[in-house]
């Protein structure tokens, strides 16, 4: 297993990079040009850890994605700043 340690840590990266990433096995291989005993391998320590879950559908994804939800975005109301400097 020590020898697939820098990949964990290349897939730890990137799904913390892109939150809501989803990606099933083959796609992980391409994405880090690994072969597939080694990348299985790394997917599976990062499932057992807590890390990674496998989604309904095979892929892959942090096991804390949608867990917290996200912000709602907020919109300036630009129509009260205008009327202010208006009355001003």
């Amino acid at each position: 297993m020590s020898a697939s340690a820098p990949f964990l840590e290349r897939i730890r990266a990137e799904y913390l990079e892109m939150p809501g990433l989803r990606l099933k096995g083959d796609q992980v291989e391409r994405l880090c040009g690994v072969e597939h005993l080694v990348c299985q391998t790394a997917l599976d320590t990062l499932v057992e850890t807590g890390f990674l879950c496998v989604k309904a559908d095979g892929a892959y994804g942090r096991a804390t994605d949608g867990v917290y939800p996200r912000p709602r975005a907020v919109k300036a109301d630009l129509r009260s700043a205008s009327r202010a400097a208006q009355a001003s």
